[in-house]
């Protein structure tokens, strides 16, 4: 009796396997486009351009970092909370002047930009972690104080 239970439980339990199986391998089909699509797809150059990274910025906060970067360095984007390519390349100007960013300017916050910012927010807004490049919770919290007090910052960043 033990196992026909057993057998009769393993066979439902493949039926419903199949049967969700075969659902989803014919939910594509379904879903394909009655037409071909004509608009050519982004290159690399473009996705980059659309990202934002606002290092756990809120958008208030990033409004504030965009208001520095556009009174000091040149920032000509909106002021939108958006940390795109815009507004890194106005921050990497900043870094690379003040605060030993030796990368391109090319809008791109990735490890040389975190370690400029490192150093920048270990000078003034309480950053005491490593200057590793890594955007973790200590780079984060600094950089929430950096935007707090953004309205009050001179151009090399420090108060």
């Amino acid at each position: 009796m033990r196992s026909s239970i057993l057998t009769r439980t393993l066979v439902s339990a493949v039926t419903v396997v199949g049967i969700a199986a075969g659902s989803l391998a014919t939910a594509g089909t379904g879903f394909a486009a009655s037409e071909p699509v004509t608009k050519p797809a982004a290159s690399s150059g473009e996705i980059s351009t659309l990202a934002t990274n606002n290092l756990g910025l809120t958008q208030a906060q990033a409004k504030r970092v965009q208001l520095f970067l556009k009174k000091h360095w040149g920032y000509t984007g909106a002021i939108d909370g958006q940390l795109g390519s815009g507004s890194w390349k106005a921050f990497q100007k900043c870094l690379k002047r003040y605060h030993g960013y030796t990368g391109a300017i090319d809008g791109q916050p990735g490890t040389n930009t975190v370690k400029a910012l490192q150093r920048l927010l270990k000078r003034g807004y309480g950053y005491g972690g490593a200057i590793d490049g890594i955007a973790g919770p200590g780079t984060k919290a600094a950089f929430k104080k950096f935007a707090a007090a953004a309205p009050n910052i001179k151009p090399t960043g420090l108060r």
